[in-house]
């Protein structure tokens, strides 16, 4: 893990969970919502969402659960099965904090994108399912579906990028249920698949970036 350098800011613990803000004081409305993969900590997504969206608000979050030397959004059985209760509880934790650290630090959840990878990718779908109205905008990065049930939810409104890898055979096969699933649900999906594994880098980069931009421009 990168740990508590400068460069990332301080590691904040005022809240639920863990997180660090970067950006705030440029005073601009646009914000994006960081969600790293499973192993890692909260400093991974940061080079790319700057590569997004320069000088943008981030707040980089840290999952709660440990996982080797770093950390995971909730509890698993295996790489594509997840233990439910894990799911629910750590998601309605997550929908109170994105509350609280956007009215602590003067954040407009309209205005904000949720960007996750794998493990968090996950957490965003289940976020919006689950707890609809906080998450506007997402681009979920290698993501696929977790919950065993999923309520009647009305995702009208919301718009959603999907970044799928070609080669990504854990989760690869796992996305266009996906991206039915959001649909079924009535958000306005993107859907991308890109020549790649489950990693992530510059093509995904510059497909969010485009999709921010269009997105921004719609009414």
């Amino acid at each position: 893990m990168i740990g508590d350098s400068i460069e990332n800011g301080p590691l904040l613990t005022d809240l639920a969970f863990a997180y660090r803000l970067l950006g705030a004081d440029k005073g601009g409305r646009e914000c994006l919502f960081l969600l790293h993969g499973s192993g890692v900590d909260e400093t991974t997504l940061v080079p790319l969402a700057r590569r997004i969206a320069p000088g943008v608000t981030l707040v980089a979050v840290r999952g709660r659960i440990p996982q080797e030397d770093g950390f995971r959004w909730f509890e698993r059985i295996d790489p594509t099965r997840f233990e439910q209760k894990s799911i629910l509880a750590e998601t309605a934790a997550f929908a109170a904090f994105a509350r609280e650290a956007a009215s602590r630090h003067g954040l407009d959840l309209a205005s904000t994108t949720f960007l996750g990878y794998s493990n968090g990718a996950n957490l965003v779908s289940s976020l919006m399912l689950l707890h609809p109205g906080i998450v506007r905008r997402a681009a979920l990065l290698r993501p696929m579906p977790v919950l065993d049930h999923v309520p009647a939810t009305d995702l009208a409104g919301t718009r959603t990028l999907i970044i799928a890898g070609a080669s990504d055979e854990t989760y690869g096969p796992f996305a266009p249920a996906l991206v039915t699933l959001l649909s079924r649900h009535q958000s306005e999906v993107d859907a991308r698949i890109l020549p790649s594994g489950h990693e992530i880098g510059d093509p995904d980069a510059a497909i969010v970036r485009h999709w921010l931009a269009g997105s921004a421009a719609s009414p």
